[in-house]
């Protein structure tokens, strides 16, 4: 069961963030600013989603935890501008 959860905020990141913000505390204990939390919902879901469960385990974002951050940014950004590239080819 947890799998499948993981599956689907992985697959729907806007809506866990959503569901997050509206349902619990989870998010205003890591973004003190709102805007930079729409800010995380518009852009880079899965990003803001990887840093707030960072800060939530007490993990430092520096070593290997950076490397995970970039990577989930990389995707975001991927799934962003994905259909430029596409574009552009044609």
């Amino acid at each position: 069961m947890p799998c499948l959860l993981l599956i689907l905020v992985l697959l729907f990141p806007r809506v866990a963030l959503a569901l997050l913000f509206l349902f619990t505390t989870y998010l205003n204990t890591v973004f003190h600013n709102i805007l930079v939390l729409i800010a995380g919902f518009i852009f880079l879901p899965l990003t803001t989603l990887l840093y707030a469960w960072m800060v939530h385990n007490g993990l430092p974002a520096a070593g290997i935890n950076l490397l995970w951050l970039m990577l989930a940014a990389l995707v975001d950004l991927g799934a962003v501008g994905g259909g430029f590239g596409r574009r552009w080819g044609r």
